[in-house]
Protein backbone atom coordinates (compact mmCIF):
# COMPACT_ATOMS: atom_id res chain seq x y z
CA UNK A 1 0.00 0.00 0.00
CA UNK A 2 1.15 3.71 -0.68
CA UNK A 3 1.29 5.29 2.48
CA UNK A 4 0.26 8.57 1.13
CA UNK A 5 -1.81 7.49 -1.87
CA UNK A 6 -4.80 9.82 -0.83
CA UNK A 7 -7.32 7.99 -3.85
CA UNK A 8 -7.26 5.10 -1.81
CA UNK A 9 -10.81 3.75 -0.46
CA UNK A 10 -12.22 0.93 2.00
CA UNK A 11 -15.86 -0.34 1.17
CA UNK A 12 -16.45 -0.04 4.96
CA UNK A 13 -17.96 3.64 5.23
CA UNK A 14 -16.04 5.83 7.25
CA UNK A 15 -17.39 8.94 8.95
CA UNK A 16 -15.25 12.36 7.68
CA UNK A 17 -14.15 13.16 11.35
CA UNK A 18 -13.21 9.23 11.76
CA UNK A 19 -9.37 8.95 13.34
CA UNK A 20 -9.74 5.67 12.02
CA UNK A 21 -9.55 5.53 7.83
CA UNK A 22 -7.68 3.21 5.76
CA UNK A 23 -4.34 4.82 5.75
CA UNK A 24 -4.37 4.85 9.69
CA UNK A 25 -5.32 1.16 10.74
CA UNK A 26 -3.82 1.10 14.48
CA UNK A 27 -3.48 -2.08 16.03
CA UNK A 28 -5.28 -2.83 19.50
CA UNK A 29 -6.75 -5.84 21.52
CA UNK A 30 -10.79 -6.46 22.52
CA UNK A 31 -12.97 -8.35 23.65
CA UNK A 32 -15.96 -8.93 21.64
CA UNK A 33 -18.30 -9.79 24.53
CA UNK A 34 -18.16 -10.34 28.16
CA UNK A 35 -16.28 -13.68 28.93
CA UNK A 36 -14.97 -14.01 25.58
CA UNK A 37 -11.11 -14.19 24.76
CA UNK A 38 -9.51 -11.39 23.86
CA UNK A 39 -7.48 -10.86 20.64
CA UNK A 40 -6.23 -8.48 18.06
CA UNK A 41 -7.93 -6.47 16.30
CA UNK A 42 -7.41 -3.01 13.83
CA UNK A 43 -9.58 -0.14 13.88
CA UNK A 44 -11.65 0.94 10.72
CA UNK A 45 -14.03 3.29 11.19
CA UNK A 46 -16.79 2.90 13.96
CA UNK A 47 -15.91 -0.72 13.36
CA UNK A 48 -13.16 -3.44 14.62
CA UNK A 49 -11.57 -5.84 12.69
CA UNK A 50 -10.92 -8.86 14.15
CA UNK A 51 -7.68 -10.17 13.11
CA UNK A 52 -8.34 -13.66 14.27
CA UNK A 53 -10.93 -14.78 12.34
CA UNK A 54 -9.35 -13.51 8.94
CA UNK A 55 -6.14 -15.61 10.61
CA UNK A 56 -8.73 -18.74 10.31
CA UNK A 57 -10.26 -18.13 6.64
CA UNK A 58 -6.38 -18.30 5.93
CA UNK A 59 -6.26 -14.46 4.71
CA UNK A 60 -3.31 -13.73 5.54
CA UNK A 61 -1.00 -15.53 2.80
CA UNK A 62 2.30 -14.06 2.98
CA UNK A 63 6.11 -15.48 3.99
CA UNK A 64 5.93 -13.37 7.34
CA UNK A 65 2.62 -13.98 8.12
CA UNK A 66 0.87 -17.53 7.14
CA UNK A 67 0.83 -19.63 9.82
CA UNK A 68 0.58 -17.53 12.48
CA UNK A 69 -1.49 -17.06 14.95
CA UNK A 70 -0.17 -14.05 16.56
CA UNK A 71 -3.92 -12.58 16.15
CA UNK A 72 -5.56 -14.68 18.56
CA UNK A 73 -3.11 -13.51 21.61
CA UNK A 74 -4.43 -11.48 24.31
CA UNK A 75 -1.93 -8.69 23.99
CA UNK A 76 0.20 -7.52 20.99
CA UNK A 77 3.41 -8.80 22.44
CA UNK A 78 4.04 -11.69 19.89
CA UNK A 79 3.20 -9.69 17.12
CA UNK A 80 5.66 -7.15 18.46
CA UNK A 81 8.28 -9.22 18.19
CA UNK A 82 8.40 -10.39 14.91
CA UNK A 83 9.56 -6.78 13.54
CA UNK A 84 8.99 -4.38 10.70
CA UNK A 85 8.90 -7.01 7.77
CA UNK A 86 6.34 -8.64 9.55
CA UNK A 87 4.02 -5.43 10.57
CA UNK A 88 4.67 -4.35 7.02
CA UNK A 89 3.28 -7.55 5.13
CA UNK A 90 0.20 -7.51 7.91
CA UNK A 91 -0.80 -3.87 7.65
CA UNK A 92 -0.62 -4.30 3.46
CA UNK A 93 -2.64 -7.42 3.37
CA UNK A 94 -5.33 -6.02 6.23
CA UNK A 95 -5.38 -2.52 3.45
CA UNK A 96 -5.84 -4.59 0.71
CA UNK A 97 -8.74 -6.89 2.60
CA UNK A 98 -10.51 -3.43 3.59
CA UNK A 99 -10.21 -1.79 0.29
CA UNK A 100 -13.19 -0.78 -2.26
CA UNK A 101 -11.63 -3.37 -4.85
CA UNK A 102 -10.76 -6.46 -2.99
CA UNK A 103 -14.05 -8.85 -2.99
CA UNK A 104 -12.57 -11.69 -0.47
CA UNK A 105 -14.44 -9.46 2.54
CA UNK A 106 -16.58 -6.67 1.04
CA UNK A 107 -18.32 -9.98 -0.81
CA UNK A 108 -18.86 -12.22 1.80
CA UNK A 109 -21.44 -11.63 4.11
CA UNK A 110 -21.09 -14.09 6.99
CA UNK A 111 -17.13 -13.16 6.84
CA UNK A 112 -18.00 -9.63 7.23
CA UNK A 113 -20.77 -10.51 9.90
CA UNK A 114 -18.12 -12.44 11.99
CA UNK A 115 -14.86 -10.36 11.30
CA UNK A 116 -16.33 -6.31 11.23
CA UNK A 117 -17.63 -6.04 14.77
CA UNK A 118 -19.05 -2.42 15.95
CA UNK A 119 -16.90 -0.50 18.16
CA UNK A 120 -19.81 0.75 20.56
CA UNK A 121 -20.14 -3.29 21.46
CA UNK A 122 -16.32 -4.28 21.97
CA UNK A 123 -14.34 -3.98 25.36
CA UNK A 124 -11.07 -2.37 24.73
CA UNK A 125 -8.34 -3.26 26.84
CA UNK A 126 -4.27 -2.54 27.13
CA UNK A 127 -3.07 -3.14 23.94
CA UNK A 128 0.38 -4.67 24.81
CA UNK A 129 1.65 -6.90 27.80
CA UNK A 130 4.03 -3.72 29.60
CA UNK A 131 6.75 -4.94 31.57
CA UNK A 132 8.63 -1.79 31.55
CA UNK A 133 7.73 2.12 31.47
CA UNK A 134 9.87 4.19 31.01
CA UNK A 135 9.13 8.28 30.96
CA UNK A 136 11.62 11.06 29.63
CA UNK A 137 11.23 14.83 30.38
CA UNK A 138 11.97 15.93 26.63
CA UNK A 139 10.25 19.16 26.44
CA UNK A 140 12.73 22.17 26.39
CA UNK A 141 9.50 24.00 26.82
CA UNK A 142 8.22 22.12 29.87
CA UNK A 143 11.46 21.66 31.43
CA UNK A 144 12.06 25.50 31.21
CA UNK A 145 8.31 25.97 32.68
CA UNK A 146 8.75 24.10 35.60
CA UNK A 147 13.08 25.45 36.28
CA UNK A 148 11.51 28.69 35.85
CA UNK A 149 9.13 28.27 38.51
CA UNK A 150 11.00 26.39 41.31
CA UNK A 151 14.92 27.03 40.50
CA UNK A 152 14.03 30.72 38.07
CA UNK A 153 14.96 31.20 35.25
CA UNK A 154 18.69 31.82 35.30
CA UNK A 155 18.64 28.32 36.43
CA UNK A 156 15.72 26.79 34.55
CA UNK A 157 17.30 23.99 33.18
CA UNK A 158 19.72 21.55 34.40
CA UNK A 159 23.76 21.49 33.28
CA UNK A 160 22.80 18.01 32.05
CA UNK A 161 19.06 18.79 30.10
CA UNK A 162 21.06 19.79 26.45
CA UNK A 163 23.33 16.78 26.44
CA UNK A 164 21.01 13.95 27.25
CA UNK A 165 17.48 12.90 27.49
CA UNK A 166 15.92 12.82 31.00
CA UNK A 167 14.20 10.35 32.07
CA UNK A 168 13.12 7.70 34.73
CA UNK A 169 12.03 4.16 35.25
CA UNK A 170 7.79 4.07 36.24
CA UNK A 171 5.75 1.72 37.38
CA UNK A 172 3.83 -0.92 34.54
CA UNK A 173 1.47 -2.52 36.57
CA UNK A 174 -0.68 1.13 37.12
CA UNK A 175 -0.56 1.61 33.34
CA UNK A 176 -4.32 1.40 32.28
CA UNK A 177 -6.20 1.58 29.76
CA UNK A 178 -8.60 4.74 28.49
CA UNK A 179 -12.00 5.13 30.47
CA UNK A 180 -10.42 3.50 33.38
CA UNK A 181 -11.38 5.81 36.47
CA UNK A 182 -8.38 7.13 38.90
CA UNK A 183 -8.46 7.03 42.29
CA UNK A 184 -7.05 10.02 44.18
CA UNK A 185 -3.83 8.78 45.92
CA UNK A 186 -3.04 9.75 49.19
CA UNK A 187 0.63 10.30 51.02
CA UNK A 188 3.05 12.45 52.59
CA UNK A 189 3.88 16.35 51.27
CA UNK A 190 5.07 19.32 52.92
CA UNK A 191 2.13 21.79 53.12
CA UNK A 192 3.26 25.52 52.19
CA UNK A 193 5.11 27.09 54.69
CA UNK A 194 5.15 24.38 57.27
CA UNK A 195 8.68 22.80 58.65
CA UNK A 196 6.86 18.92 59.05
CA UNK A 197 5.15 17.10 56.46
CA UNK A 198 1.65 15.81 56.37
CA UNK A 199 -0.13 12.91 55.02
CA UNK A 200 -3.38 13.05 53.29
CA UNK A 201 -4.89 13.22 49.99
CA UNK A 202 -2.71 14.98 47.48
CA UNK A 203 -4.31 18.31 47.17
CA UNK A 204 -2.57 19.28 43.62
CA UNK A 205 -3.55 16.80 40.99
CA UNK A 206 -2.46 17.07 37.78
CA UNK A 207 -2.76 15.85 33.94
CA UNK A 208 0.54 15.54 31.97
CA UNK A 209 0.28 15.33 27.96
CA UNK A 210 2.15 13.09 26.55
CA UNK A 211 2.96 10.12 23.95
CA UNK A 212 4.68 7.23 24.28
CA UNK A 213 5.56 4.68 22.10
CA UNK A 214 5.64 0.70 22.14
CA UNK A 215 9.21 -1.34 21.73
CA UNK A 216 8.85 -3.83 19.12
CA UNK A 217 11.48 -6.65 19.09
CA UNK A 218 13.82 -6.76 22.07
CA UNK A 219 17.62 -6.50 22.51
CA UNK A 220 20.86 -8.29 24.39
CA UNK A 221 21.02 -7.52 27.37
CA UNK A 222 24.94 -5.64 26.78
CA UNK A 223 24.68 -4.07 23.46
CA UNK A 224 23.75 -0.63 22.88
CA UNK A 225 21.35 -0.26 20.04
CA UNK A 226 22.34 2.54 18.18
CA UNK A 227 20.80 5.69 16.85
CA UNK A 228 20.68 4.39 13.39
CA UNK A 229 18.70 1.35 13.99
CA UNK A 230 16.32 2.45 17.18
CA UNK A 231 13.89 2.76 14.64
CA UNK A 232 13.25 -1.08 14.33
CA UNK A 233 12.66 -1.12 17.44
CA UNK A 234 9.86 0.65 17.39
CA UNK A 235 6.51 -0.37 16.33
CA UNK A 236 4.21 2.31 17.06
CA UNK A 237 2.69 5.46 19.51
CA UNK A 238 0.31 6.12 21.81
CA UNK A 239 -1.05 8.82 23.79
CA UNK A 240 -0.24 9.19 27.59
CA UNK A 241 -1.57 11.17 30.73
CA UNK A 242 0.65 10.15 32.89
CA UNK A 243 -0.89 11.05 36.06
CA UNK A 244 0.25 13.52 38.62
CA UNK A 245 0.10 14.11 42.63
CA UNK A 246 2.19 17.26 43.08
CA UNK A 247 2.46 18.24 46.22
CA UNK A 248 3.44 14.54 46.78
CA UNK A 249 6.36 14.71 43.93
CA UNK A 250 7.57 18.04 44.99
CA UNK A 251 8.38 16.45 48.72
CA UNK A 252 9.74 13.59 47.66
CA UNK A 253 11.33 13.65 44.69
CA UNK A 254 15.05 14.93 45.97
CA UNK A 255 17.64 13.03 45.27
CA UNK A 256 16.13 9.85 43.68
CA UNK A 257 13.40 11.77 41.39
CA UNK A 258 9.57 10.68 40.91
CA UNK A 259 7.98 7.83 43.35
CA UNK A 260 4.61 7.95 44.72
CA UNK A 261 3.86 11.02 42.70
CA UNK A 262 3.98 9.68 39.94
CA UNK A 263 3.37 5.30 40.11
CA UNK A 264 -0.03 5.22 41.34
CA UNK A 265 -1.60 5.91 37.84
CA UNK A 266 -0.51 6.05 33.96
CA UNK A 267 -3.43 6.00 31.24
CA UNK A 268 -2.52 5.14 27.97
CA UNK A 269 -5.11 4.83 24.63
CA UNK A 270 -6.29 1.71 23.38
CA UNK A 271 -5.23 1.88 19.47
CA UNK A 272 -1.21 1.80 18.71
CA UNK A 273 -0.61 3.72 15.45
CA UNK A 274 2.23 2.70 13.46
CA UNK A 275 5.28 3.93 12.26
CA UNK A 276 4.10 3.13 9.08
CA UNK A 277 1.09 5.14 9.36
CA UNK A 278 2.65 8.21 10.45
CA UNK A 279 5.46 8.13 7.66
CA UNK A 280 3.17 10.97 5.59
CA UNK A 281 3.51 13.40 8.74
CA UNK A 282 7.26 12.60 9.56
CA UNK A 283 8.79 16.62 9.88
CA UNK A 284 12.04 18.48 11.62
CA UNK A 285 12.17 18.65 14.86
CA UNK A 286 14.15 21.17 17.27
CA UNK A 287 17.73 22.47 16.18
CA UNK A 288 19.90 20.79 18.36
CA UNK A 289 23.10 22.52 17.59
CA UNK A 290 24.12 24.83 20.74
CA UNK A 291 25.46 22.54 21.67
CA UNK A 292 25.58 19.44 19.44
CA UNK A 293 24.67 16.20 21.65
CA UNK A 294 27.66 13.40 22.00
CA UNK A 295 27.84 11.73 18.21
CA UNK A 296 25.87 8.65 20.04
CA UNK A 297 23.00 11.09 20.00
CA UNK A 298 23.80 13.16 16.74
CA UNK A 299 20.58 12.95 14.43
CA UNK A 300 20.15 13.93 11.14
CA UNK A 301 17.19 14.01 8.58
CA UNK A 302 13.27 14.84 9.54
CA UNK A 303 13.30 12.94 12.69
CA UNK A 304 9.72 14.39 14.71
CA UNK A 305 6.42 13.43 13.28
CA UNK A 306 3.57 16.49 12.82
CA UNK A 307 0.78 15.30 15.69
CA UNK A 308 -1.59 17.53 17.29
CA UNK A 309 -2.07 17.27 20.50
CA UNK A 310 -5.23 18.86 22.40
CA UNK A 311 -6.39 18.32 26.37
CA UNK A 312 -9.49 18.89 27.26
CA UNK A 313 -11.50 18.76 30.86
CA UNK A 314 -14.95 18.45 31.97
CA UNK A 315 -15.92 19.23 35.39
CA UNK A 316 -18.78 17.19 37.52
CA UNK A 317 -20.77 20.39 36.45
CA UNK A 318 -20.01 20.88 32.77
CA UNK A 319 -22.30 19.45 29.74
CA UNK A 320 -19.73 19.16 27.46
CA UNK A 321 -15.87 19.37 27.50
CA UNK A 322 -13.87 22.33 26.71
CA UNK A 323 -10.33 22.53 25.34
CA UNK A 324 -7.60 23.87 27.68
CA UNK A 325 -4.61 22.96 26.14
CA UNK A 326 -2.89 21.96 22.71
CA UNK A 327 0.50 21.38 21.88
CA UNK A 328 2.54 19.53 18.93
CA UNK A 329 4.85 16.56 19.58
CA UNK A 330 7.01 17.38 16.65
CA UNK A 331 8.15 20.03 19.45
CA UNK A 332 9.92 17.98 21.38
CA UNK A 333 13.47 18.27 21.79
CA UNK A 334 14.72 15.02 22.15
CA UNK A 335 13.17 12.77 19.56
CA UNK A 336 11.70 9.41 20.41
CA UNK A 337 15.13 7.43 18.37
CA UNK A 338 17.57 9.38 20.34
CA UNK A 339 15.51 8.18 23.62
CA UNK A 340 15.73 4.92 22.51
CA UNK A 341 19.35 4.56 22.01
CA UNK A 342 20.21 6.57 25.00
CA UNK A 343 17.82 4.35 27.11
CA UNK A 344 20.32 1.32 26.20
CA UNK A 345 24.00 2.59 25.72
CA UNK A 346 24.51 1.04 28.63
CA UNK A 347 23.24 -2.27 27.65
CA UNK A 348 19.92 -1.41 28.88
CA UNK A 349 17.90 -4.25 27.27
CA UNK A 350 14.54 -3.78 25.71
CA UNK A 351 11.42 -6.60 25.76
CA UNK A 352 8.15 -6.34 23.14
CA UNK A 353 5.81 -4.49 24.87
CA UNK A 354 8.27 -1.94 26.78
CA UNK A 355 6.62 1.37 26.73
CA UNK A 356 8.80 4.90 26.88
CA UNK A 357 6.65 8.05 27.02
CA UNK A 358 7.61 11.43 26.14
CA UNK A 359 7.07 13.64 29.20
CA UNK A 360 4.99 16.22 29.35
CA UNK A 361 4.69 18.28 25.68
CA UNK A 362 4.56 21.77 25.76
CA UNK A 363 5.24 25.04 23.30
CA UNK A 364 5.89 27.98 24.11
CA UNK A 365 2.70 29.75 24.01
CA UNK A 366 0.35 29.80 27.26
CA UNK A 367 -2.57 27.71 25.72
CA UNK A 368 0.29 25.07 24.73
CA UNK A 369 1.33 24.13 28.14
CA UNK A 370 0.38 20.73 28.74
CA UNK A 371 0.10 20.11 32.44
CA UNK A 372 -2.49 22.50 34.93
CA UNK A 373 0.59 22.90 36.90
CA UNK A 374 1.97 24.77 34.20
CA UNK A 375 -1.00 26.63 32.59
CA UNK A 376 -2.10 27.82 36.13
CA UNK A 377 1.64 28.63 37.11
CA UNK A 378 1.70 26.44 40.21
CA UNK A 379 -1.78 28.11 41.45
CA UNK A 380 -0.95 32.00 40.95
CA UNK A 381 -2.95 31.92 37.53
CA UNK A 382 -5.96 30.02 37.93
CA UNK A 383 -7.99 28.64 34.81
CA UNK A 384 -11.41 29.39 34.11
CA UNK A 385 -13.84 26.73 32.62
CA UNK A 386 -17.35 27.93 31.03
CA UNK A 387 -18.96 27.00 34.34
CA UNK A 388 -16.94 30.05 36.03
CA UNK A 389 -15.16 27.01 38.14
CA UNK A 390 -11.50 27.70 38.11
CA UNK A 391 -8.72 24.77 38.44
CA UNK A 392 -5.38 25.23 39.64
CA UNK A 393 -5.18 21.58 39.98
CA UNK A 394 -7.88 18.93 39.15
CA UNK A 395 -11.07 18.58 41.39
CA UNK A 396 -13.04 15.28 42.29
CA UNK A 397 -15.21 14.31 39.51
CA UNK A 398 -12.95 15.76 36.93
CA UNK A 399 -12.71 14.10 33.77
CA UNK A 400 -9.46 14.66 31.33
CA UNK A 401 -9.71 14.03 27.85
CA UNK A 402 -6.79 14.03 25.48
CA UNK A 403 -6.70 13.24 21.64
CA UNK A 404 -4.36 13.37 18.70
CA UNK A 405 -4.53 13.78 14.88
CA UNK A 406 -2.30 14.37 12.14
CA UNK A 407 -3.57 16.08 8.81
CA UNK A 408 -1.63 16.71 5.78
CA UNK A 409 -2.47 17.14 1.77
CA UNK A 410 -5.59 15.74 2.03
CA UNK A 411 -4.42 12.53 4.37
CA UNK A 412 -5.83 12.38 7.86
CA UNK A 413 -5.22 10.25 10.78
CA UNK A 414 -5.90 9.89 14.45
CA UNK A 415 -5.26 8.40 17.88
CA UNK A 416 -8.94 8.40 19.36
CA UNK A 417 -8.58 9.51 22.44
CA UNK A 418 -7.56 8.92 26.02
CA UNK A 419 -9.50 10.07 29.10
CA UNK A 420 -10.04 9.30 32.98
CA UNK A 421 -12.03 10.92 35.75
CA UNK A 422 -10.52 10.94 38.89
CA UNK A 423 -12.09 9.84 42.00
CA UNK A 424 -12.34 11.07 45.71
CA UNK A 425 -9.51 9.74 47.69
CA UNK A 426 -10.29 6.29 49.62
CA UNK A 427 -11.34 6.64 53.65
CA UNK A 428 -8.99 5.22 56.22
CA UNK A 429 -11.44 2.10 56.56
CA UNK A 430 -11.75 1.74 53.06
CA UNK A 431 -7.77 1.61 52.54
CA UNK A 432 -7.76 -2.31 54.30
CA UNK A 433 -10.90 -3.23 52.78
CA UNK A 434 -13.00 -2.78 55.83
CA UNK A 435 -16.19 -1.20 56.16
CA UNK A 436 -16.52 2.16 58.36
Amino acid sequence: MAETDTTLRSFVEIPPDSDFGIHNLPFGVFRPRALARPRVGVAIGGQVLDLSVLVERGLFRGPEMRDTWVFHEPSLNAFLSMGRPAWREARQRIAELLSADEPALRDDAGLRDAALLPAASVQLLLPARIGDYTDFYSSREHATNLGTMFRGPANALQPNWLHLPVGYHGRSSSIVVSGTDIRRPSGQFRPDGADLPAYGPSRMMDFELEVGFLVGPGSELGVPVPLDRAAEHIFGLVLVNDWSARDIQQWEYVPLGPFLGKNFATSISPWVVTLEALEPFRCAGPAQADPAPLPYLSSSGDCAFDISLEVLLQSAAMAEPARVASANYASLYWNMCQQLAHHTVNGCNLRPGDLMASGTISGTGRHERGSLLELAWRGAEPLTLPTGETRSFLADGDTVIMRGRCERDGLRLGFGEVRGTLLPALEPWERVGIGP
